[in-house]
């Protein structure tokens, strides 16, 4: 029996007949951060694994923005999403009812952490955030996690103000990842944050991470551009799960995204942006400290 078929015997042991009863279809929400169509197909193997496990219809759900997802898991309106850690704050202080951690993301090295990731053009002459005074600096989403909320506190720690004109010339939002990486080659801004692992080469933009994803898409010839600040590691997001979802739809889901990367490498690959080890169980208290940072910066 193949790995593939070895995934969907056991998501089929999970699936009763009381899943077209409880749930007619199952939504899952992809965060933003890279273009639409590419979300959509990194993911359609796993639509489609769930969809086969769960017997009922699985939509993909692309917002433009990480609030639309927030929103659609504090509206009901989702079933399932990988959040950033920043992101799954966000939804807890909002609701602390609504959704619950129940997988994350694991590095080769069996961590799981990541980093965020401050780059600029090779060409640019800058190597360090040192060199950005005066110059332009991209933010991807303000519920981002490495993409705003980990920089807007680090950068002001290390003597970097984030007041607009007063060290950085403009500060602004590209309104995701993948867009930061596109203006910063592009030109539109002379640097950006984003998100990687941090482990392998920096030539393959890291094993995992928008940088991985950008290089394997061909947005970015990682030779392009260099790294000019990274963070302390950040707790990986998590995997979340309506919490009102019927128990039996919930271990259904938690198998197969579990088992993904034994069963189907490539599957896996694409819907963890990277080579990973794949996914193992997280709850609620590693995202505490988080959780914090976002009510600070709420007051």
């Amino acid at each position: 029996m193949t790995r593939l078929m070895t995934l969907l015997a056991t998501a089929a042991a999970f699936a009763t007949p009381l899943h077209a009863q409880e749930i007619t279809e199952f939504r899952i929400g992809l965060l933003g951060g890279e273009n639409a169509q590419d979300r959509m197909a990194s993911n359609e193997c796993l639509r489609g694994y769930a969809e086969e496990a769960l017997g009922v219809p699985v939509r993909l759900f692309t917002p433009a923005d990480y609030n639309g997802v927030i929103q659609g898991l504090l509206g009901g309106s989702l079933d399932m999403a990988w959040l950033g850690a920043s992101a799954y704050a966000a939804v807890y202080v909002a609701d602390e009812n609504a959704i619950e951690p129940v997988l994350v993301k694991t590095n080769l090295d069996g961590s799981y952490t990541y980093h965020s990731i401050g780059f600029a053009r090779a060409d640019s002459g800058i190597t360090s955030v040192a060199d950005m005074e005066g110059k332009t600096f991209a933010f991807a989403d303000p519920n981002s996690t490495s993409g705003f909320l980990i920089p807007n506190v680090e950068l002001p720690a290390e003597g970097y103000s984030m007041a607009e004109g007063e060290y950085f010339s403009r500060i602004g939002f590209s309104g995701g990842h993948e867009q930061s990486i596109i203006a910063v080659v592009n030109g539109d801004y002379d640097a950006g944050v984003t998100w990687a692992d941090g482990q392998g080469a920096w030539e393959d933009g890291y094993n995992s991470g928008a940088l991985r994803k950008a290089a394997d898409s061909g947005i970015v010839d990682m030779n392009d551009i260099v790294e000019i600040w990274k963070s302390s590691p950040i707790p990986e997001g998590p995997v979340v799960l309506r919490q009102a979802l019927p128990d039996d739809v919930k271990q259904t889901m938690i198998d197969l995204v579990a088992g993904l990367h034994e069963a189907d490498p490539e599957c896996a690959y694409g819907v963890a942006a990277g080579e990973t080890a794949g996914f193992t169980p997280v709850t609620h208290e590693e995202y505490q400290t988080i959780i914090d940072i976002r009510r600070a910066e709420m007051n």
